[in-house]
């Protein structure tokens, strides 16, 4: 079987002043301007979170055109009428054809959490909103020597999660302690990368180390190659806890302002439309509507206002 090997390396800026204010910090792990080279992935951003007690972060705010997902790495989030996120929690929102999150969120002490942006495929674009929460102990695990491997999305192994998705995707919470092996394998047809949390790995046997803070971006398989690949990892000295994301490329460009995507400067005008007119079901009303356990959505961009002026933070 082939092997994936890393073909670039990010290292992450240290964690800057976030949207919240004081006691919210923010580091930028994928660059939307880089959408061309990282889809299915626009953005990815790890936020971690301090405020005082009772204090909000963020508020009600409009997406569309693309899905968020959000993980909590540590901590615990509330929000009023959507529930509560906890400690490996992740919660899957498809914005679609547009929705409006985060009425009333709270942030239960410390936490970080890993806010990422999904691209939808063309024909999805619009698909009507929905939300999955994850629950940690619910998410299939897959443990070999040394390794827990927790699967989110798509499968590891013999573990394969039933999460729905519009664009076919990995993700994987990974521990491996020192010196401890783990195999992936993966579609060639995806494109994906590592990220470390804690410690550091070393892919394709010694080529390539990634400590705390680093991306490594796999390369794109050999020519030829069946079909099926894979990545191998080794847990550095002190083990490791690392991110595994890994999708489906789309093959189609993207425009985005503020809180929407789409594929032309009229996909961007419809959803500001719709916007305007208060025509966007919130989370919250889908919540109740479908007769679910609460959720909370996730928080990962500034307020509507700011939200809407083109940049996240």
């Amino acid at each position: 079987m082939a092997e994936r090997l890393i073909a670039r390396v990010v290292t992450t800026a240290a964690p800057s002043p976030g949207f919240i204010g004081d006691g919210h910090t923010a580091v930028s792990v994928i660059d939307p301007k880089e959408f061309s080279h990282n889809d299915p992935f626009i953005v990815l951003m790890d936020d971690r979170i301090d405020l005082e007690p009772g204090r909000e972060a963020g508020g009600a705010h409009p997406h569309g055109g693309f899905e968020t997902v959000t993980f909590v790495v540590e901590g615990e989030l509330r929000d009023r009428d959507e529930g509560t996120l906890r400690t490996g929690d992740v919660l899957w929102m498809t914005a679609g054809s547009g929705v409006i999150h985060n009425e009333n969120v709270v942030p239960l002490g410390k936490s970080r959490i890993l806010q990422l942006w999904l691209t939808l495929p063309h024909d999805e674009r619009w698909a009507a909103p929905r939300f999955e929460h994850i629950v940690r102990d619910a998410a299939p695990v897959r443990r070999e020597p040394g390794v827990e491997a927790r699967v989110y999305s798509g499968s590891s192994g013999s573990a394969h999660a039933t999460t729905h998705n519009y664009v076919p995707v990995t993700l994987v919470d990974l521990r491996l302690q020192p010196g401890a092996r783990f195999e992936q394998e993966l579609r060639d047809s995806y494109n994906g990368f590592f990220y470390v949390l804690e410690g550091a790995i070393s892919v394709g046997g010694e080529r390539t180390r990634l400590t705390a803070g680093q991306v490594g971006w796999l390369a794109e398989p050999e020519p030829g190659a069946s079909g099926i690949s894979s990545a191998r990892i080794i847990g550095g000295d002190e083990g490791a806890r690392v991110m595994l994301y890994a999708g489906e490329r789309q093959g189609v460009p993207i425009l985005m302002h503020g809180p929407f995507v789409g594929e032309s400067r009229e996909d961007i005008r419809r959803l500001s439309r719709l916007y305007v007119e208060k025509k966007m079901p919130r989370i919250s009303e889908l919540a109740h509507s479908s007769n679910r356990q609460p959720v909370m959505a996730s928080g990962e961009e500034n307020q509507t206002a700011e939200a809407m002026s083109g940049d996240r933070n």
